[in-house]
């Protein structure tokens, strides 16, 4: 269905579960499928909750956010057309604080005061999970991204035979990491013992799992585990891990950290004396901020590259590459280029669904997020 023949939107009986999950995928058309259809609302303005940490330890996450809002609301301008009638669109953006429970306040505020007409929610299972909890919980329905997909289906007691009604996601998942990570380990010479560390948290609580997660990929893929368990995120103390580590002779470092946890982390490795071959880091990596927060001991590192300025896709929406779409942000911002900024865009993307317009592509979000490959001192891409 293009978007120029869907129907005016108003709550009434939802259509079937079949129906929701054959159209999700479209933005737009996914509120058709969940039960936005029904008599006309002239010109009501469609609203479009939008939920992500802007403050707090995972803000490098949101920190794209604002940048990418503005880039879509210049874009749609007075709104889009549906069946001959122009709908404004509000983007209603939140912040969740980096917290779990303000996420899930937020979200729910913005479905029963703000009548939210579709959630959108990003930036780790810290954000995407309760977000998209409250969704299900209110049949509102609900697209997220930029958490691995097991964290978000598993951490929120998701059964691969059911799945859920109203929430939607998109993102990589464990299988990839492996490939990513066992990719630039095999590229050195060590003695294949990785330990590991794992946030207790949603994220961390997912890749560690010993059935699902990280440990048995890396054991298949020629590895010894040496997992040092979960830790409270924002601790001060890695002592009793580094002892572990150094023990086992682990000459490759793994796992999900807070950007904070791991400067902490680091910085004891160094007044311990733990200096492994290789370090790689989900979640913590990710930004050039973190690195230079580790001044020359950043130099090294490596993590996981979800989407850069050299991924050769264009925007469905403002027709865009990568490229030149990291340029307007650094432009803008004065700051180099973040990986969330494809994923954000993206997210926004599926949410509006241009499908009508000339030379778009139905779901533009792929154009974004059909590739990750792994870098190496994210700090000096520039």
């Amino acid at each position: 269905m293009k978007t120029s023949e869907m129907p005016a939107f108003a709550a009434t009986t939802p259509l079937s579960r079949r129906d929701a999950l054959r159209t999700a995928a479209l933005g737009l058309t996914a509120l058709t499928a969940a039960g936005y259809v029904g008599r006309a609302v002239a010109a009501s303005p469609i609203r479009i909750g939008f939920v992500s940490p802007q403050t707090g330890p995972i803000a490098a996450f949101g920190s794209a956010d604002e940048f990418v809002v503005n880039e879509i609301r210049k874009t749609i301008g007075d709104g889009i057309t549906i069946n001959g009638t122009k709908y404004p669109i509000e983007i209603l953006v939140r912040d969740s604080q980096s917290n779990p429970s303000r996420a899930a306040e937020v979200a729910a505020e913005l479905i029963t005061k703000d009548k939210a007409n579709l959630m959108v929610a990003s930036s780790t299972s810290d954000t995407t999970n309760p977000v998209s909890d409250q969704c299900e919980l209110n049949g509102v329905p609900c697209i997220t991204t930029d958490t691995p997909w097991e964290a978000w289906f598993f951490g929120r007691g998701g059964e691969p035979a059911k799945g859920f009604d109203w929430t939607y996601h998109f993102f990589w998942g464990g299988a990839q990491v492996v490939q990513t990570f066992t990719g630039l380990w095999n590229s050195i010479e060590t003695n294949k013992v990785v330990g590991t560390l794992w946030s207790n948290d949603p994220d961390g609580v997912a890749l560690s799992d010993a059935q699902k997660g990280l440990p048995p990929a890396f054991t298949k893929a020629g590895y010894k585990i040496v997992d040092t368990g979960l830790f409270t995120p924002l601790s001060n103390d890695f002592s009793a891990q580094i002892a572990k580590l150094k023990a086992a002779q682990a000459e490759i470092v793994t796992g999900v950290f807070l950007p904070p946890d791991f400067a902490t982390f680091w910085a004891q490795c160094g007044q311990q004396g733990y200096r492994p071959k290789a370090a790689t880091v989900a979640k913590a990596l990710l930004f050039p901020s973190s690195i230079e927060a580790l001044g020359d001991r950043g130099a090294g590192l490596s993590s996981e590259e979800w989407w850069s300025p050299d991924h050769p896709f264009k925007s469905g929406l403002t027709g865009q590459s990568a490229a030149e779409l990291c340029d307007t942000f650094s432009k803008a911002t004065g700051k180099q280029w973040v990986q969330p900024i494809g994923f954000k865009h993206a997210v926004l993307e599926v949410a509006l669904d241009f499908s009508s317009a000339p030379k778009r592509s139905r779901i533009p979000s792929r154009s974004w997020t059909r590739s990750r490959r792994p870098t190496i001192n994210r700090s000096s891409v520039r």
